[in-house]
């Protein structure tokens, strides 16, 4: 569906893209995730043809990118993060505008419309003026406009932004489904738990560099971090950090609140490992738990910092 190879972007003295390498396969969710001011934007819009890029090469749909291929453009849809309404138009009229950039048929149109308001769950609020909406349902309204004339590519940029949480979940049910009827979405969140739970493969930027891409457990693997073990302990904390960096496989530890969590390289016994120092040293712990490294591990490693940084 989109191939970019070796993409470069300059801003003058400014590298925004620096060989910048991206794929999305037909049929799947692809999270492009990274921090701010990472180059996401430059490469979405690359790849959407509203900007040149220097070198490199990308393909929609097997073609080369065209700002002036229409074709390609009615099989693409575009949710961005910022409200993109008509304040004066009605939620009905708002669809019926953008999918009227794509269908000039009348009659196709109002079924797609039709649909999409369904889609989205707001068929009680046709007659509704955005401002009248709440954000949860302007998001909502935001996504129809993007799918109304059922795209086969779909950008959907920070959707979930601000929502209450039963939008959001209804949103990201909305999202599967589009999955499920054939849509390729591209996907970018600051939530990662969203990016864990929806995406079928995973692109970490940084700099403008893919630093790492892939499936949630091939990302898991690429890192040293293979098991994260939090603990709190009863007793005086004081020193323990040190003492727990001497237990075999460890990485790093960090205090959280009142607990620790311990990174450990790949090993068969960390977990006893840690039970016998607890023993070994006459403590007591109250918690105990142990999980596989998550998404915000992996970006933190990969990139040294938090998502939002």
């Amino acid at each position: 569906m989109i191939y970019m190879d070796g993409v470069v972007k300059r801003y003058k003295k400014t590298i925004a893209l620096d060989h910048f390498t991206f794929e999305a396969r037909p049929n799947e969710i692809v999270g492009l995730l990274g921090p701010n001011g990472c180059g996401k934007t430059t490469a979405i819009n690359c790849m959407l043809s509203l900007l040149t890029f220097d070198q490199g090469k990308i393909t929609v749909f097997d073609q080369p990118v065209n700002p002036n291929n229409n074709k390609a453009k009615r099989r693409i849809g575009i949710v961005p993060q910022e409200l993109a309404l008509f304040e004066k138009l009605n939620v009905y009229e708002n669809i019926d505008f953008y999918c009227g950039l794509y269908v000039s048929d009348k009659k196709e149109r109002k079924a797609l419309v039709e649909e999409a308001i369904e889609f989205v769950g707001l068929e009680k609020y046709k007659k509704f003026a955005p401002k009248q909406l709440s954000g949860g349902l302007k998001r909502r309204l935001n996504i129809a406009c993007g799918i109304s004339h059922k795209p086969d590519l779909l950008f959907l940029d920070e959707p979930t932004v601000a929502v209450d949480a039963q939008s959001r979940n209804f949103i990201l049910e909305g999202v599967k489904k589009m999955k499920e009827n054939g849509t390729t979405v591209i996907y970018t969140t600051h939530y990662l738990e969203e990016a864990e739970d929806l995406c079928d493969r995973l692109v970490i930027m940084d700099g403008g560099r893919n630093v790492a891409q892939g499936t949630l457990n091939e990302l898991q693997r690429s890192i040293s971090t293979q098991e994260s073990i939090t603990i709190s302990f009863i007793d005086d904390s004081e020193g323990l950090k040190t003492q727990l960096q001497e237990i075999p496989h460890v990485i790093k530890v960090l205090e959280k609140n009142d607990a620790f969590e311990i990174h450990f390289e790949k090993s068969q016994n960390n977990l006893s490992n840690l039970i016998k120092f607890v023993d070994e040293h006459q403590l007591t712990y109250s918690q105990i738990s142990s999980e596989k490294p998550s998404l915000s591990n992996i970006f933190l490693e990969l990139t040294g910092k938090e998502l939002r940084d």
